[in-house]
Protein backbone atom coordinates (compact mmCIF):
# COMPACT_ATOMS: atom_id res chain seq x y z
CA UNK A 1 0.00 0.00 0.00
CA UNK A 2 1.47 3.50 -0.52
CA UNK A 3 1.53 5.05 2.72
CA UNK A 4 0.87 8.90 2.91
CA UNK A 5 1.32 11.34 5.44
CA UNK A 6 -2.10 12.11 6.45
CA UNK A 7 -4.56 13.69 9.47
CA UNK A 8 -7.68 11.66 9.98
CA UNK A 9 -10.81 11.47 12.37
CA UNK A 10 -10.46 8.82 15.47
CA UNK A 11 -12.77 5.79 15.19
CA UNK A 12 -15.88 5.68 16.44
CA UNK A 13 -16.15 3.56 19.18
CA UNK A 14 -18.23 0.13 18.18
CA UNK A 15 -22.25 0.53 17.69
CA UNK A 16 -24.07 -1.27 20.49
CA UNK A 17 -26.77 -2.83 18.35
CA UNK A 18 -27.57 -6.16 18.79
CA UNK A 19 -29.29 -8.01 16.21
CA UNK A 20 -28.92 -11.44 15.38
CA UNK A 21 -27.76 -13.23 12.55
CA UNK A 22 -27.89 -17.42 11.63
CA UNK A 23 -24.78 -18.68 9.29
CA UNK A 24 -21.24 -17.58 8.99
CA UNK A 25 -19.33 -14.41 8.38
CA UNK A 26 -15.81 -13.64 6.79
CA UNK A 27 -14.69 -10.15 6.18
CA UNK A 28 -11.79 -9.25 3.92
CA UNK A 29 -10.02 -6.51 4.07
CA UNK A 30 -7.77 -4.56 1.95
CA UNK A 31 -4.60 -3.42 4.09
CA UNK A 32 -1.00 -3.61 4.56
CA UNK A 33 -0.19 -6.83 5.64
CA UNK A 34 -2.34 -9.53 4.84
CA UNK A 35 -4.37 -11.21 7.64
CA UNK A 36 -7.61 -12.67 8.19
CA UNK A 37 -10.14 -12.37 11.27
CA UNK A 38 -13.49 -14.51 12.08
CA UNK A 39 -15.33 -14.23 14.99
CA UNK A 40 -17.75 -16.99 16.85
CA UNK A 41 -19.46 -18.12 19.84
CA UNK A 42 -23.09 -17.58 20.36
CA UNK A 43 -24.43 -14.98 22.36
CA UNK A 44 -25.58 -14.96 26.17
CA UNK A 45 -28.85 -13.62 25.44
CA UNK A 46 -29.34 -14.68 21.62
CA UNK A 47 -32.52 -17.51 21.89
CA UNK A 48 -31.41 -20.95 22.43
CA UNK A 49 -30.01 -23.30 19.06
CA UNK A 50 -29.31 -19.95 17.80
CA UNK A 51 -25.90 -19.90 16.12
CA UNK A 52 -23.43 -16.82 15.03
CA UNK A 53 -22.26 -16.49 11.57
CA UNK A 54 -18.98 -16.46 10.95
CA UNK A 55 -17.04 -13.51 10.23
CA UNK A 56 -13.55 -14.40 8.73
CA UNK A 57 -11.13 -11.08 8.29
CA UNK A 58 -7.87 -11.12 5.99
CA UNK A 59 -5.41 -9.01 7.13
CA UNK A 60 -4.29 -6.51 10.15
CA UNK A 61 -3.53 -3.25 8.71
CA UNK A 62 -5.43 -0.59 9.14
CA UNK A 63 -8.74 -1.53 7.06
CA UNK A 64 -8.64 -4.94 8.60
CA UNK A 65 -7.92 -3.87 12.63
CA UNK A 66 -10.21 -0.63 12.31
CA UNK A 67 -12.91 -2.57 10.62
CA UNK A 68 -12.26 -5.36 14.52
CA UNK A 69 -11.74 -2.19 17.07
CA UNK A 70 -15.40 -1.13 15.96
CA UNK A 71 -17.42 -4.17 15.28
CA UNK A 72 -19.72 -5.77 17.97
CA UNK A 73 -17.77 -8.51 18.42
CA UNK A 74 -21.22 -9.94 20.44
CA UNK A 75 -22.99 -10.54 17.67
CA UNK A 76 -20.21 -12.91 14.89
CA UNK A 77 -17.81 -15.63 15.52
CA UNK A 78 -14.53 -13.72 14.62
CA UNK A 79 -11.38 -14.93 13.03
CA UNK A 80 -8.72 -13.41 12.20
CA UNK A 81 -6.03 -14.77 9.84
CA UNK A 82 -3.00 -12.88 9.24
CA UNK A 83 0.87 -13.79 8.56
CA UNK A 84 2.00 -10.63 11.49
CA UNK A 85 0.43 -10.87 14.25
CA UNK A 86 0.67 -6.97 15.45
CA UNK A 87 -0.78 -3.79 13.26
CA UNK A 88 1.33 -1.41 12.28
CA UNK A 89 1.48 2.62 11.82
CA UNK A 90 2.72 2.71 8.94
CA UNK A 91 3.17 6.46 8.47
CA UNK A 92 5.79 6.55 10.40
CA UNK A 93 7.93 4.01 8.56
CA UNK A 94 10.24 6.31 7.13
CA UNK A 95 11.16 7.74 10.81
CA UNK A 96 11.95 4.34 11.55
CA UNK A 97 14.12 3.56 8.99
CA UNK A 98 16.69 6.30 10.12
CA UNK A 99 16.52 6.04 14.11
CA UNK A 100 13.96 8.82 14.90
CA UNK A 101 11.38 6.41 16.30
CA UNK A 102 11.78 2.86 17.40
CA UNK A 103 10.63 0.07 15.22
CA UNK A 104 8.36 -1.69 18.46
CA UNK A 105 7.16 2.06 18.81
CA UNK A 106 4.77 1.79 16.14
CA UNK A 107 3.27 -1.56 16.56
CA UNK A 108 0.98 -3.06 18.20
CA UNK A 109 0.26 -6.61 19.25
CA UNK A 110 -3.08 -7.81 17.33
CA UNK A 111 -4.26 -9.97 20.21
CA UNK A 112 -3.57 -6.85 22.87
CA UNK A 113 -6.02 -5.39 20.24
CA UNK A 114 -8.73 -8.11 20.21
CA UNK A 115 -8.21 -8.50 24.20
CA UNK A 116 -9.70 -5.33 24.85
CA UNK A 117 -12.29 -5.72 22.54
CA UNK A 118 -13.47 -8.65 24.48
CA UNK A 119 -15.67 -11.18 23.32
CA UNK A 120 -14.72 -14.29 21.97
CA UNK A 121 -11.96 -14.51 18.96
CA UNK A 122 -9.73 -16.77 17.08
CA UNK A 123 -6.33 -15.40 15.75
CA UNK A 124 -4.01 -17.53 13.46
CA UNK A 125 -0.80 -16.26 12.17
CA UNK A 126 -0.60 -17.44 8.52
CA UNK A 127 -1.74 -16.23 5.19
CA UNK A 128 -4.30 -16.92 2.77
CA UNK A 129 -3.17 -18.29 -0.68
CA UNK A 130 -6.18 -19.41 -2.10
CA UNK A 131 -10.36 -18.22 -1.50
CA UNK A 132 -12.94 -20.71 -2.54
CA UNK A 133 -16.09 -18.36 -3.17
CA UNK A 134 -17.79 -21.16 -4.49
CA UNK A 135 -17.71 -23.33 -1.46
CA UNK A 136 -17.19 -20.11 1.23
CA UNK A 137 -13.61 -21.34 1.90
CA UNK A 138 -10.02 -19.79 2.40
CA UNK A 139 -6.82 -22.16 1.73
CA UNK A 140 -4.56 -20.83 4.71
CA UNK A 141 -0.60 -21.99 5.27
CA UNK A 142 1.49 -21.26 8.05
CA UNK A 143 5.03 -20.97 8.15
CA UNK A 144 5.41 -21.64 11.90
CA UNK A 145 4.61 -25.13 11.37
CA UNK A 146 3.66 -28.02 9.42
CA UNK A 147 0.29 -30.40 9.51
CA UNK A 148 0.40 -34.34 9.21
CA UNK A 149 0.75 -33.64 5.67
CA UNK A 150 4.18 -31.53 6.32
CA UNK A 151 2.95 -28.76 4.50
CA UNK A 152 1.36 -26.20 7.50
CA UNK A 153 -1.83 -25.68 4.83
CA UNK A 154 -5.58 -25.64 6.77
CA UNK A 155 -9.15 -24.77 5.75
CA UNK A 156 -11.22 -21.80 6.92
CA UNK A 157 -15.08 -21.67 6.01
CA UNK A 158 -17.06 -18.44 6.62
CA UNK A 159 -20.36 -17.09 6.31
CA UNK A 160 -19.05 -13.07 5.76
CA UNK A 161 -15.42 -12.82 4.11
CA UNK A 162 -13.61 -9.44 4.62
CA UNK A 163 -10.35 -9.02 2.54
CA UNK A 164 -7.98 -6.64 3.75
CA UNK A 165 -4.71 -8.01 2.87
CA UNK A 166 -3.25 -4.33 1.59
CA UNK A 167 -0.97 -4.64 -1.60
CA UNK A 168 2.47 -5.46 -2.42
CA UNK A 169 4.79 -2.78 -3.81
CA UNK A 170 4.67 -2.61 -7.82
CA UNK A 171 7.93 -2.90 -9.94
CA UNK A 172 6.30 -2.43 -13.10
CA UNK A 173 8.63 -5.63 -14.17
CA UNK A 174 11.68 -3.07 -14.32
CA UNK A 175 14.62 -5.63 -14.12
CA UNK A 176 16.67 -6.02 -11.10
CA UNK A 177 14.45 -3.57 -8.99
CA UNK A 178 13.29 -7.03 -6.99
CA UNK A 179 17.05 -8.21 -6.80
CA UNK A 180 18.56 -5.23 -5.94
CA UNK A 181 16.25 -2.54 -4.31
CA UNK A 182 14.82 -2.08 -0.98
CA UNK A 183 10.81 -1.28 -0.41
CA UNK A 184 9.18 0.64 2.37
CA UNK A 185 5.81 -0.91 2.99
CA UNK A 186 6.40 -2.95 6.76
CA UNK A 187 8.46 -2.86 9.38
CA UNK A 188 10.90 -5.62 8.51
CA UNK A 189 11.45 -3.15 5.29
CA UNK A 190 12.43 0.06 7.58
CA UNK A 191 14.59 -2.16 9.75
CA UNK A 192 16.62 -3.51 6.56
CA UNK A 193 17.03 -0.30 5.05
CA UNK A 194 18.77 0.88 8.33
CA UNK A 195 21.01 -1.60 8.61
CA UNK A 196 21.86 -1.21 5.06
CA UNK A 197 22.32 2.60 5.38
CA UNK A 198 24.92 2.03 8.39
CA UNK A 199 26.68 -0.68 5.76
CA UNK A 200 27.40 1.78 3.59
CA UNK A 201 28.84 4.51 5.76
CA UNK A 202 31.12 1.63 7.83
CA UNK A 203 32.13 0.27 3.72
CA UNK A 204 32.91 3.62 2.84
CA UNK A 205 34.90 4.12 6.27
CA UNK A 206 37.09 1.01 5.39
CA UNK A 207 40.65 2.19 4.31
CA UNK A 208 41.41 0.08 1.54
CA UNK A 209 38.68 2.00 -0.38
CA UNK A 210 39.51 5.05 -3.17
CA UNK A 211 37.27 8.00 -3.14
CA UNK A 212 35.20 7.40 -6.16
CA UNK A 213 34.15 3.97 -4.40
CA UNK A 214 33.16 5.72 -0.85
CA UNK A 215 31.57 8.13 -3.37
CA UNK A 216 29.77 4.81 -5.07
CA UNK A 217 28.99 3.72 -1.54
CA UNK A 218 27.29 6.88 -0.21
CA UNK A 219 25.09 7.92 -3.16
CA UNK A 220 21.64 6.92 -1.01
CA UNK A 221 18.96 7.02 -4.36
CA UNK A 222 15.17 6.58 -4.16
CA UNK A 223 13.15 5.95 -6.49
CA UNK A 224 9.45 7.40 -6.41
CA UNK A 225 8.66 11.26 -5.69
CA UNK A 226 5.71 10.50 -3.91
CA UNK A 227 4.86 10.80 -0.02
CA UNK A 228 6.65 8.18 0.60
CA UNK A 229 10.19 8.64 -1.49
CA UNK A 230 10.07 12.13 -0.40
CA UNK A 231 9.59 11.50 3.15
CA UNK A 232 12.25 9.19 3.55
CA UNK A 233 14.78 11.00 1.35
CA UNK A 234 14.66 13.91 4.07
CA UNK A 235 14.64 12.12 6.80
CA UNK A 236 17.82 10.13 5.78
CA UNK A 237 18.91 14.12 4.99
CA UNK A 238 18.67 15.24 8.43
CA UNK A 239 19.76 11.60 9.81
CA UNK A 240 23.12 12.25 7.78
CA UNK A 241 23.68 16.38 8.17
CA UNK A 242 22.55 15.83 11.90
CA UNK A 243 23.99 12.81 13.43
CA UNK A 244 26.33 10.70 10.75
CA UNK A 245 28.11 13.63 9.93
CA UNK A 246 29.86 13.78 13.42
CA UNK A 247 30.21 10.18 13.48
CA UNK A 248 31.94 10.11 10.30
CA UNK A 249 33.53 13.43 9.50
CA UNK A 250 36.11 11.94 6.86
CA UNK A 251 33.38 10.73 4.47
CA UNK A 252 30.41 13.07 5.29
CA UNK A 253 31.13 15.93 2.07
CA UNK A 254 30.90 12.46 -0.09
CA UNK A 255 27.07 11.40 0.52
CA UNK A 256 25.02 11.84 -2.18
CA UNK A 257 20.91 11.52 -1.84
CA UNK A 258 18.74 11.39 -5.08
CA UNK A 259 15.37 11.37 -6.05
CA UNK A 260 14.42 9.88 -9.10
CA UNK A 261 10.87 10.99 -10.66
CA UNK A 262 9.44 9.92 -13.61
CA UNK A 263 7.23 12.62 -13.48
CA UNK A 264 7.75 16.48 -14.17
CA UNK A 265 7.42 17.43 -10.62
CA UNK A 266 7.10 15.70 -7.07
CA UNK A 267 4.25 15.45 -4.86
CA UNK A 268 1.85 15.76 -7.77
CA UNK A 269 -0.83 14.81 -5.73
CA UNK A 270 -0.12 18.04 -3.62
CA UNK A 271 -1.04 21.82 -3.80
CA UNK A 272 1.46 23.26 -6.49
CA UNK A 273 2.78 25.66 -3.86
CA UNK A 274 3.69 22.11 -1.51
CA UNK A 275 5.31 20.69 -4.90
CA UNK A 276 7.43 23.80 -5.89
CA UNK A 277 8.34 24.57 -2.17
CA UNK A 278 9.07 20.90 -1.80
CA UNK A 279 11.51 21.19 -5.01
CA UNK A 280 12.86 24.44 -4.01
CA UNK A 281 13.81 23.22 -0.67
CA UNK A 282 15.50 19.81 -1.78
CA UNK A 283 17.52 21.52 -3.96
CA UNK A 284 18.85 23.82 -1.16
CA UNK A 285 19.33 20.75 1.13
CA UNK A 286 21.62 19.49 -1.92
CA UNK A 287 19.15 16.59 -2.68
CA UNK A 288 19.35 16.14 -6.32
CA UNK A 289 15.84 15.75 -7.65
CA UNK A 290 15.81 13.92 -11.23
CA UNK A 291 12.09 15.15 -12.42
CA UNK A 292 11.46 13.44 -16.23
CA UNK A 293 13.75 10.02 -15.65
CA UNK A 294 12.47 6.93 -15.58
CA UNK A 295 14.19 4.13 -14.23
CA UNK A 296 14.76 0.88 -16.77
CA UNK A 297 16.98 -1.56 -15.28
CA UNK A 298 18.58 -1.50 -11.85
CA UNK A 299 21.80 -3.69 -11.37
CA UNK A 300 23.61 -4.64 -8.16
CA UNK A 301 26.32 -1.78 -8.22
CA UNK A 302 24.27 0.89 -11.05
CA UNK A 303 20.73 2.02 -11.88
CA UNK A 304 19.68 2.98 -15.42
CA UNK A 305 17.26 5.31 -16.58
CA UNK A 306 15.70 7.16 -19.27
CA UNK A 307 14.57 10.46 -19.99
CA UNK A 308 13.84 11.96 -23.44
CA UNK A 309 16.13 14.52 -23.43
CA UNK A 310 19.47 12.90 -22.08
CA UNK A 311 18.52 9.09 -23.52
CA UNK A 312 20.11 5.94 -21.11
CA UNK A 313 21.88 7.22 -18.08
CA UNK A 314 24.20 4.88 -15.79
CA UNK A 315 24.66 5.73 -11.97
CA UNK A 316 26.60 3.66 -9.88
CA UNK A 317 24.83 3.39 -6.24
CA UNK A 318 25.46 1.94 -3.18
CA UNK A 319 22.00 1.62 -1.42
CA UNK A 320 18.62 1.99 -3.29
CA UNK A 321 14.95 2.25 -1.79
CA UNK A 322 12.06 1.33 -4.49
CA UNK A 323 8.88 3.63 -3.41
CA UNK A 324 7.07 3.85 -7.21
CA UNK A 325 3.28 2.54 -6.13
CA UNK A 326 0.96 -0.43 -5.55
CA UNK A 327 0.38 -3.66 -6.80
CA UNK A 328 -1.92 -6.63 -6.09
CA UNK A 329 -1.00 -9.69 -3.85
CA UNK A 330 -0.72 -12.67 -5.84
CA UNK A 331 -3.66 -14.72 -4.57
CA UNK A 332 -5.70 -11.55 -4.93
CA UNK A 333 -5.47 -11.91 -8.94
CA UNK A 334 -6.07 -15.46 -8.84
CA UNK A 335 -9.28 -14.39 -7.42
CA UNK A 336 -10.22 -11.77 -9.69
CA UNK A 337 -9.91 -14.42 -12.53
CA UNK A 338 -12.16 -16.62 -10.84
CA UNK A 339 -14.94 -14.08 -10.37
CA UNK A 340 -14.02 -12.24 -13.76
CA UNK A 341 -12.13 -9.58 -12.72
CA UNK A 342 -8.90 -10.40 -14.94
CA UNK A 343 -9.02 -7.30 -16.66
CA UNK A 344 -8.69 -4.99 -13.47
CA UNK A 345 -6.21 -3.56 -11.39
CA UNK A 346 -7.03 -3.88 -8.42
CA UNK A 347 -10.57 -5.84 -6.82
CA UNK A 348 -13.67 -3.93 -7.73
CA UNK A 349 -16.30 -3.41 -5.38
CA UNK A 350 -19.64 -1.52 -5.38
CA UNK A 351 -20.24 1.81 -2.85
CA UNK A 352 -21.12 -0.95 -0.23
CA UNK A 353 -17.62 -2.08 -0.28
CA UNK A 354 -19.07 -5.81 -1.28
CA UNK A 355 -16.77 -7.60 -4.14
CA UNK A 356 -18.52 -7.83 -7.23
CA UNK A 357 -19.50 -10.89 -8.86
CA UNK A 358 -19.33 -12.35 -5.65
CA UNK A 359 -21.86 -13.04 -2.65
CA UNK A 360 -20.63 -12.31 1.07
CA UNK A 361 -17.27 -10.84 0.42
CA UNK A 362 -16.31 -7.70 1.61
CA UNK A 363 -13.18 -6.02 -0.01
CA UNK A 364 -11.21 -2.57 1.86
CA UNK A 365 -7.92 -0.81 2.06
CA UNK A 366 -5.35 -1.03 -0.50
CA UNK A 367 -6.68 -4.34 -2.29
CA UNK A 368 -9.51 -3.53 -3.58
CA UNK A 369 -11.19 -0.04 -5.39
CA UNK A 370 -15.19 1.22 -5.43
CA UNK A 371 -16.57 0.81 -8.91
CA UNK A 372 -18.74 3.87 -8.49
CA UNK A 373 -21.87 3.74 -10.43
CA UNK A 374 -22.33 5.71 -13.52
CA UNK A 375 -24.95 8.17 -13.64
CA UNK A 376 -25.36 7.32 -17.69
CA UNK A 377 -25.60 3.27 -17.17
CA UNK A 378 -28.63 4.10 -14.85
CA UNK A 379 -30.25 6.88 -17.09
CA UNK A 380 -33.17 5.39 -17.97
CA UNK A 381 -34.18 3.42 -14.48
CA UNK A 382 -33.33 6.44 -12.92
CA UNK A 383 -36.16 8.55 -15.48
CA UNK A 384 -38.32 5.67 -14.36
CA UNK A 385 -38.35 6.10 -10.76
CA UNK A 386 -38.45 9.97 -10.73
CA UNK A 387 -41.54 9.32 -13.48
CA UNK A 388 -44.23 8.92 -10.70
CA UNK A 389 -47.49 9.62 -12.87
CA UNK A 390 -45.70 7.36 -15.46
CA UNK A 391 -46.67 10.09 -18.31
CA UNK A 392 -43.39 9.79 -20.23
CA UNK A 393 -41.64 13.53 -19.27
CA UNK A 394 -40.67 14.30 -16.20
CA UNK A 395 -41.17 17.94 -14.29
CA UNK A 396 -38.62 19.66 -12.41
CA UNK A 397 -41.00 19.11 -9.14
CA UNK A 398 -40.47 15.42 -10.03
CA UNK A 399 -36.67 15.22 -10.34
CA UNK A 400 -36.29 17.76 -6.82
CA UNK A 401 -38.62 14.73 -5.09
CA UNK A 402 -35.70 12.29 -6.04
CA UNK A 403 -32.88 14.58 -5.95
CA UNK A 404 -31.30 13.76 -2.80
CA UNK A 405 -31.65 9.81 -3.13
CA UNK A 406 -29.91 10.84 -6.93
CA UNK A 407 -27.11 12.37 -4.57
CA UNK A 408 -26.10 9.55 -2.00
CA UNK A 409 -26.09 7.21 -4.64
CA UNK A 410 -24.33 9.15 -7.12
CA UNK A 411 -21.96 11.49 -5.39
CA UNK A 412 -20.90 12.65 -9.21
CA UNK A 413 -24.00 14.91 -9.48
CA UNK A 414 -23.56 16.40 -6.44
CA UNK A 415 -20.37 17.55 -7.58
CA UNK A 416 -20.67 18.48 -10.48
CA UNK A 417 -23.64 20.52 -9.87
CA UNK A 418 -21.57 21.96 -7.48
CA UNK A 419 -19.01 23.19 -9.88
CA UNK A 420 -21.74 24.89 -11.52
CA UNK A 421 -20.76 23.54 -15.39
CA UNK A 422 -24.87 21.95 -15.63
CA UNK A 423 -26.61 23.30 -18.61
CA UNK A 424 -30.19 22.96 -19.43
CA UNK A 425 -32.10 20.54 -17.44
CA UNK A 426 -29.57 20.63 -14.79
CA UNK A 427 -29.55 24.49 -14.17
CA UNK A 428 -33.77 24.30 -14.36
CA UNK A 429 -33.53 21.55 -11.78
CA UNK A 430 -31.43 24.05 -9.23
CA UNK A 431 -33.07 27.32 -10.01
CA UNK A 432 -36.16 25.74 -10.06
CA UNK A 433 -37.12 24.91 -6.12
CA UNK A 434 -39.38 26.96 -5.20
CA UNK A 435 -40.50 28.10 -8.69
CA UNK A 436 -44.04 26.87 -9.39
CA UNK A 437 -43.87 27.66 -13.44
CA UNK A 438 -40.38 26.38 -13.59
CA UNK A 439 -41.49 23.49 -11.46
CA UNK A 440 -44.03 22.67 -14.25
CA UNK A 441 -41.82 22.48 -17.10
CA UNK A 442 -41.96 18.78 -18.39
CA UNK A 443 -38.81 17.43 -20.08
CA UNK A 444 -38.42 13.96 -22.47
CA UNK A 445 -35.98 11.35 -21.60
CA UNK A 446 -33.40 12.49 -24.43
CA UNK A 447 -33.34 15.85 -22.65
CA UNK A 448 -32.92 14.30 -19.29
CA UNK A 449 -30.00 12.28 -20.71
CA UNK A 450 -28.48 15.42 -22.18
CA UNK A 451 -28.26 17.23 -18.86
CA UNK A 452 -26.70 14.66 -17.03
CA UNK A 453 -24.46 13.73 -19.78
CA UNK A 454 -20.88 14.72 -18.17
CA UNK A 455 -21.86 14.32 -14.84
CA UNK A 456 -19.65 11.04 -14.56
CA UNK A 457 -16.42 13.35 -15.34
CA UNK A 458 -16.81 13.07 -11.56
CA UNK A 459 -15.99 10.01 -10.70
CA UNK A 460 -12.51 9.28 -9.43
CA UNK A 461 -10.99 6.82 -7.73
CA UNK A 462 -9.69 7.02 -3.91
CA UNK A 463 -6.09 6.79 -3.11
CA UNK A 464 -4.40 4.21 -1.77
CA UNK A 465 -3.64 5.90 1.99
CA UNK A 466 -3.97 4.60 5.43
CA UNK A 467 -6.87 7.68 5.89
CA UNK A 468 -9.41 5.54 3.07
CA UNK A 469 -8.31 2.36 4.62
CA UNK A 470 -9.32 3.44 8.12
CA UNK A 471 -12.56 5.06 6.71
CA UNK A 472 -13.32 2.20 5.13
CA UNK A 473 -13.18 -0.58 8.16
CA UNK A 474 -15.28 1.47 10.51
CA UNK A 475 -18.01 2.14 7.96
CA UNK A 476 -18.05 -1.58 6.89
CA UNK A 477 -18.03 -2.76 10.93
CA UNK A 478 -21.25 -0.10 11.59
CA UNK A 479 -23.24 -1.88 8.71
CA UNK A 480 -22.62 -5.05 9.93
CA UNK A 481 -23.31 -4.17 13.81
CA UNK A 482 -26.51 -3.08 12.03
CA UNK A 483 -26.58 -5.42 9.41
CA UNK A 484 -30.03 -6.67 11.54
CA UNK A 485 -32.11 -3.58 11.79
CA UNK A 486 -31.39 -2.58 8.36
CA UNK A 487 -32.99 -5.52 7.02
CA UNK A 488 -36.22 -4.31 8.87
CA UNK A 489 -35.77 -0.33 8.77
CA UNK A 490 -33.65 0.42 5.31
CA UNK A 491 -31.70 3.37 5.84
CA UNK A 492 -30.06 4.08 2.30
CA UNK A 493 -31.18 5.54 -0.93
CA UNK A 494 -33.96 4.25 -3.33
CA UNK A 495 -33.41 1.33 -5.08
CA UNK A 496 -33.28 2.54 -8.55
CA UNK A 497 -32.99 -0.81 -10.17
CA UNK A 498 -35.52 -2.79 -7.83
CA UNK A 499 -37.92 -1.78 -5.42
CA UNK A 500 -37.82 -0.44 -2.02
CA UNK A 501 -34.53 0.87 -0.02
CA UNK A 502 -30.72 0.47 0.24
CA UNK A 503 -30.10 -1.45 3.92
CA UNK A 504 -27.46 1.49 4.33
CA UNK A 505 -26.13 4.69 3.15
CA UNK A 506 -23.10 3.87 0.67
CA UNK A 507 -19.45 4.45 1.65
CA UNK A 508 -18.13 8.11 1.16
CA UNK A 509 -15.10 9.17 2.02
CA UNK A 510 -14.35 12.34 4.13
CA UNK A 511 -10.65 13.90 3.25
CA UNK A 512 -9.61 15.35 6.33
CA UNK A 513 -5.93 16.69 4.83
CA UNK A 514 -2.68 15.02 4.65
CA UNK A 515 1.03 16.02 5.36
CA UNK A 516 4.20 15.52 3.42
CA UNK A 517 7.42 15.99 6.07
CA UNK A 518 10.16 17.65 3.73
CA UNK A 519 13.31 17.89 6.76
CA UNK A 520 14.92 19.81 9.12
CA UNK A 521 11.59 20.33 11.45
CA UNK A 522 9.45 21.53 8.68
CA UNK A 523 6.48 19.92 7.04
CA UNK A 524 3.99 20.87 4.49
CA UNK A 525 0.36 20.57 5.28
CA UNK A 526 -3.06 20.52 2.79
CA UNK A 527 -6.21 20.69 5.34
CA UNK A 528 -9.71 21.18 3.51
CA UNK A 529 -10.55 23.84 2.74
CA UNK A 530 -7.57 24.77 0.10
CA UNK A 531 -6.02 25.75 3.19
CA UNK A 532 -2.05 25.09 2.83
CA UNK A 533 0.93 25.31 5.53
CA UNK A 534 4.57 25.27 4.86
CA UNK A 535 7.36 25.88 7.90
CA UNK A 536 7.90 24.50 11.08
CA UNK A 537 4.31 25.71 12.91
CA UNK A 538 3.04 22.48 10.68
CA UNK A 539 5.45 20.24 12.04
CA UNK A 540 4.35 20.57 15.54
CA UNK A 541 0.58 19.89 13.70
CA UNK A 542 2.11 16.69 11.91
CA UNK A 543 3.89 15.45 15.48
CA UNK A 544 0.12 16.63 17.38
CA UNK A 545 -2.02 14.60 14.82
CA UNK A 546 0.64 11.66 14.71
CA UNK A 547 0.63 11.22 18.44
CA UNK A 548 -2.96 11.33 18.90
CA UNK A 549 -3.93 8.77 15.94
CA UNK A 550 -1.88 5.98 17.68
CA UNK A 551 -3.53 3.03 18.39
CA UNK A 552 -2.92 2.81 22.19
CA UNK A 553 -1.64 4.78 24.63
CA UNK A 554 1.66 2.42 24.48
CA UNK A 555 2.39 3.29 21.37
CA UNK A 556 1.40 6.88 21.96
CA UNK A 557 3.90 6.68 24.57
CA UNK A 558 7.11 5.30 23.29
CA UNK A 559 6.44 7.50 19.82
CA UNK A 560 6.49 11.04 22.16
CA UNK A 561 9.31 9.23 23.96
CA UNK A 562 11.37 8.30 20.50
CA UNK A 563 10.87 12.00 19.70
CA UNK A 564 11.92 13.64 22.68
CA UNK A 565 15.10 10.95 22.93
CA UNK A 566 16.04 12.09 19.34
CA UNK A 567 16.07 15.82 20.16
CA UNK A 568 18.08 15.28 23.51
CA UNK A 569 20.45 12.45 22.26
CA UNK A 570 19.95 12.18 18.59
CA UNK A 571 19.30 9.13 16.51
CA UNK A 572 20.89 6.10 17.44
CA UNK A 573 23.35 4.84 14.66
CA UNK A 574 23.81 1.33 16.04
CA UNK A 575 23.47 -0.90 12.95
CA UNK A 576 20.96 -3.41 14.44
Amino acid sequence: MRWTAFAWESASRAFNNRPTFTGLVVVLAASSGGGLVAYADSQPDQPQGFKKKKVVVLGTGWAGTTFLRNLDSKLYDVQVISPRNYFAFTPLLPSVTCGTVEPRSVVEPIRRILEKKGGDFKFWEAECFKIDPANKKIHCRSNMGTNLDGNGEFLVDYDYLVVAVGARSNTFNTPGVTENCHFLKEVEDAQKIRRSVMDCFEKASLPYLNEEERKKNLHFVVVGGGPTGVEFAAELHDFVTEDLSKLYPSIQHLVKISLIEAADHILTMFDKRITNFAEDKFGRDGIDVKTGYKVVKVSKDAITMQNPATGDITVPYGMAVWSTGIGTRPFVVDFMKQIGQANRRVLATDEWLRVRECDDVYAVGDCATINQRRVMEDISEIFRVADKDKSGTLTVKEIQDILEDIYVRYPQVKLYMKSKQLNGIADLIRTGKGDTEKESVELSIEEFKKALSLVDSQVKNLPATAQVAAQQGQYLATCFNKMQTAEENPEGPIRIRGEGRHRFNPFRYRHLGQFAPLGGEQTAAQLPGDWVSIGHSSQWLWYSVYATKQISWRTRALVISDWGRRFIFGRDSSGI
